[in-house]
């Protein structure tokens, strides 16, 4: 019943394009050699904005004065922090995420995962910082193997769909001394809970391989009516793998995102804040000893549609992580 309903609901899945500020393609970057294990990881991401368009600034992968590890202090914001958009060099939004992240695999073809984050966002404009830290929004999401070709005949072929929801743990509500409410995508969580559906190929052969992810987005209003626009991200990587003895595989690759929003809502109409339609390009690398791996990535912009914000000037994912072997399942 299970891949009947599958069945049917992949031609949508498929023509779903992808999400957005939340990053959910993250969630399937490494080229893993693990297949059907489970297994925890911690991620690291750098998001960041800056330079706008209209006056001909060049962004900046890491803007005079940013932090791109830690925002310190986690939580400050000066006095006269205003979120506009005047036209200066300097300003950019930086978000940043430490992710915990589980996979466990009920059956051979079932994975349930989970992501728990912690945000540091970062905002300057017109000279003035704000930044805030916290737990973010946790997400839950299964993943049923419609394809598993597993070595056959040097060709290994995988497609993953699924679905979940991105919850809301995370604050919303910070405020200055004065009660006012800070920019909604500067703070730790949205309020919102978000519905999402994916479908990840990862094929090869022999050495050479593809993995394409694409995904969909749809979240709720929260309490103070924000919301943001249907979103949808995709990302493809094309990899090589480099086997060093028993133990050692690496990875290198070359890995392309993209993502489209129309921004935030409020009360369910377009604000025209912080809509998105950019692609990023840029290497990666992951490197798996025994069931340890680490995984890193790097994207800069080759298109950014025109805004009159800061623009997008690129991403960097680091992860490591742990997989142990599975012979036993919940479920047959």
């Amino acid at each position: 019943m299970i891949k009947k309903l599958l069945l049917l609901a992949l031609p949508v899945l498929l023509l779903a394009a992808p999400t957005s500020a939340c990053d959910i393609c993250g969630c399937f970057m490494g080229i893993t050699p693990y297949d059907n294990q489970s297994g925890f990881s911690l991620m690291y991401r750098y998001r960041v904005f800056n330079g706008y368009q209209s006056y001909g600034q060049q962004p900046q992968f890491f803007p005079t004065g940013a932090q791109p590890f830690i925002a310190r202090p986690l939580n400050h914001v000066d006095e006269d922090f205003r979120h506009s958009h005047k036209g200066d060099a300097s300003d950019y939004e930086i978000f940043r995420v430490i992710e915990l992240r589980g996979k466990y695999f009920l059956s051979k073809r079932l994975e349930l995962n989970a992501f728990l984050p912690y945000v540091m966002n970062s905002a300057r404009a017109n000279g003035s910082t704000l930044n805030l830290a916290g737990v973010g929004d946790a997400t839950v999401f299964a993943g049923y193997h419609l394809i598993r070709a597993i070595e056959t005949a040097g060709v290994q072929s995988r497609l993953i769909v699924g679905g979940g929801a991105k919850l809301s743990t995370g604050d919303y509500q910070r405020r200055n001394g004065l009660g006012r409410r800070y920019p909604a995508l500067n703070q730790p969580g949205t309020g919102t809970t978000d519905g999402f559906v994916y479908a990840n190929y990862i094929g090869s052969f022999r050495n050479v391989g593809l993995s394409l992810n694409t995904s969909y987005r749809r979240a709720t209003r929260n309490a103070v009516q924000e919301s943001l626009a249907p979103s949808t991200t995709t990302f493809a990587n094309l990899f090589y793998r480099v086997a060093l003895g028993t133990n050692w595989q690496v990875y290198p690759s070359a890995q392309f995102f993209y993502e489209k929003t129309k921004g935030e809502t409020f009360e369910g109409k377009l604000t025209g804040e912080h809509a998105m339609n950019n692609a990023l390009l840029g290497p990666g690398l992951d490197m798996y000893y025994k069931n340890f791996s680490l995984n890193t990535s790097m994207q800069l912009p080759v298109y950014t549609a025109r805004t009159d914000h800061p623009a997008s000037a690129g991403r960097l994912v680091l992860a490591v992580g742990y997989s142990f072997k599975q012979s036993k399942y919940l479920l047959n």
